[in-house]
């Protein structure tokens, strides 16, 4: 029996539908209870300490890779510049989160640096090394408005005030061995309290796909552009 145009648009829902109800559970039950940092390493080479400084202890922690072929510099250069309002996934999330939370989509910072375009959300520089760049931010993410803060590196470890979410994220690129490099991104969440946990953990389960989207897309607009970079001029 030949389905129609309907029916299977119907039963590809339903199986995305019941995917994404999969992968919420998931979360939920996995929440509390992240891969050990340095079982997920991007690289061997990569300093152990660079987040465990300012998080040494998390409830969320969320790492991707990518290998690219072209120098680490190279890569961290095009990282340093990457302009995440070039990404439909990420105007996107931003647009959804706003119509679930009830409130109007502000558009990306229209600022291509990317340090500079974190630090005009409200997020502070905790690291800026050769390789590495770490962002990190307190604030609530469960609102409309999360009112992003920053916080000083020297102080951001200890930061307990209640009902916040801190948030440390970085990217940075390693050499991979071959003459190329792999480009890596992480993430650390930890509440601050009970009262914070129970609003941010669901949060987090229904609304982590697309922070997880807007990572992988970064990370191959970064491959595409170093190798573009990288890439030998052919001699006339």
């Amino acid at each position: 029996m030949t389905l129609s145009l309907g029916h299977l648009a119907a039963r590809t829902t339903g199986l995305l539908a019941a995917t994404y109800g999969v992968y919420v559970a998931t979360t939920w039950a996995r929440y509390g209870h992240p891969r050990p940092a340095r079982l997920c390493r991007a690289h061997p080479d990569m300093p152990g300490d660079l987040l465990d400084r300012f998080m040494p202890t998390y409830e969320v922690g969320e790492r991707s890779r990518l290998r690219v072929a072209a120098p680490p510099d190279a890569t961290m250069a095009v990282a340093r510049a990457l302009d995440l309002g070039r990404l439909p996934v990420a105007r996107a999330l931003f647009r959804t989160r706003a119509w679930l939370l009830g409130e109007r989509a502000v558009p990306l910072t229209p600022v291509r640096e990317l340090a500079t375009a974190t630090q005009a959300m409200g997020w502070g520089m905790l690291a800026d090394e050769p390789r590495a760049l770490v962002m990190g931010t307190v604030c609530h993410p469960w609102e409309a408005n999360p009112g992003f803060q920053p916080v000083a590196p020297a102080h951001f470890a200890a930061f307990d005030e209640p009902g916040f979410v801190r948030i440390a994220w970085a990217v940075g690129a390693e050499p991979d061995g071959e003459g190329g490099s792999v480009a890596w991104t992480e993430t650390r969440v930890a509440t601050t309290d009970a009262a914070a946990r129970a609003r941010f953990r669901p949060y987090w389960a229904v609304l982590s796909p697309g922070i997880l989207l807007i990572r992988w897309a970064a990370l191959r607009l970064v491959r595409r552009e170093a190798e573009r970079v990288a890439r030998p001029v052919p001699a006339l």
